[in-house]
């Protein structure tokens, strides 16, 4: 952890060789032997380390200890200012809190059972690879990338993982009784077969973290830049397509739309509004809109019109089914924010004690993709196929010099 105010040499953060690569490169690790990490016996307190210290980090980093049997033991942050503040609140030791942009390696170092990901989605694929190459299991926050080799790297490692680590990417519908319950009644037909559907997410925007436009901004306000989110389409709107998918039963096989930069301009890149159709197998359509702007209404909805009825979901809303012959009563899913992540928090927790990996990566990253294919299209102003999308590959360079072992002031 550096404390001098010697110069660092500046990296530019487009160095990810086995994103680049693809899932092969993803494919060429090894999982560490059981016997290399600790073993995390029954009622024993699960030993973890936390990799991004920023808003949501914290949040949910007290959620952890408050819900289930573990206690955080190092944590990784860019900055350090944020290292030390989760670290305080964690009682984590200074000498366990990395920085710098390679430090989440000497966290993964330490004596761990699993590791939680809170980062910037750009840097999920490196990191997620390399903590289930040292055998850690992974807590993950959505989206899991922000391009397709991300993506595919991910669901690589997760697929040799599978059945020896929990790779959990953490989406609080998935979770949630009204929505498990309404959409296994669609999946069961109670209502026909899905035909056409709408899938929004309209909210206001939200708060800077820096000021200007230098590569410490850029990374203090990483929800505002494109290279580092995904964009709101892919950051955000995820939790609503992510929902689609699970409905319909598939992910999409194209998309048209547009959308723009009007409203939102005075940081970053990213759009602040989209419209896209999504075309699914048996051409079943979903329009979706997006805007991260707004004033006077604030909406996440899924619905899906079937044949004899209406699967309505609303995120902090009521979740039901109103039919021709039979529907489901559903309620309102209150303060699904924290409740769907404790459910996970437990479940992955629990998952880890009992021996009985759980591993979403594949469903998670069809859901990212889903996302990564509107944004697609719409950049490119025709319509793009998942098929295209994939063949496509294409990589996403950050464009983003940063001292490799963090700053040494607080910017």
């Amino acid at each position: 952890m550096p404390t001098t105010n010697q110069p660092t040499t500046p990296v530019r953060i487009d160095r990810r060789g086995f994103i680049a690569a693809g899932a092969a490169a993803a494919a060429a690790f090894t999982i560490l032997p059981a016997s290399t990490v600790r073993s995390a016996e029954a009622n024993s307190k699960i030993q973890l380390g936390l990799i991004g210290c920023g808003g949501r980090g914290k949040w949910i980093a007290k959620l952890f200890p408050q819900h289930a049997p573990c206690e955080f033991v190092a944590v990784h942050d860019y900055f350090q200012d944020r290292a030390d503040d989760v670290g305080e609140m964690l009682h984590v030791p200074a000498e366990r809190r990395f920085t710098g942009l390679d430090g989440y390696l000497k966290l993964l170092d330490q004596k761990l059972d699993g590791v939680v990901i809170i980062s910037p989605p750009y840097f999920h694929p490196e990191q997620v690879v390399a903590a289930l190459d040292r055998g850690r299991h992974v807590y993950l926050a959505k989206p899991i990338a922000v391009d397709v080799p991300g993506a595919l790297a991910i669901t690589s490692a997760a697929k040799k993982a599978q059945g020896k680590l929990s790779v959990l990417v953490d989406f609080q519908t998935r979770t949630t009784d009204f929505y498990q319950q309404a959409i296994q009644k669609v999946h069961e037909g109670i209502i026909g077969k899905p035909v056409c559907g709408q899938s929004y997410y309209h909210s206001g925007r939200l708060g800077k973290q820096a000021n200007g436009d230098s590569p410490m901004a850029r990374l203090r306000n990483w929800v505002f830049d494109t290279a580092l989110s995904g964009d709101i389409i892919v950051e955000q709107n995820i939790h609503v397509l992510d929902v689609a998918n699970w409905a319909i039963g598939a992910h999409p096989v194209k998309a048209v739309g547009t959308g723009g930069r009007r409203v939102r301009t005075d940081v970053g890149d990213c759009w602040d509004h989209y419209v896209v159709t999504y075309t699914y197998p048996n051409d079943v359509l979903i329009d979706f809109s997006s805007t991260q702007f707004l004033y006077g209404f604030d909406d996440l909805c899924t619905r899906i019109f079937c044949e004899t009825g209406t699967l309505d979901t609303h995120y902090g809303g009521m979740v039901n089914i109103r039919g021709k012959s039979g529907g489901y009563r559903g309620g309102i899913t209150q303060n699904i924010y924290e409740k769907g992540a404790v459910a996970n928090i437990q479940n992955w927790v629990a998952s880890i004690q009992n021996n009985k990996p759980l591993n979403n990566a594949q469903e998670s990253a069809d859901s990212t993709l889903t996302c990564i294919l509107g944004r697609t299209a719409t950049r490119a102003n025709r319509p793009v196929t998942w098929d295209e999308m994939l063949q496509t590959n294409e990589k996403i360079d950050a464009k983003l010099t940063l001292p490799k072992d963090g700053p040494t002031w607080r910017s």
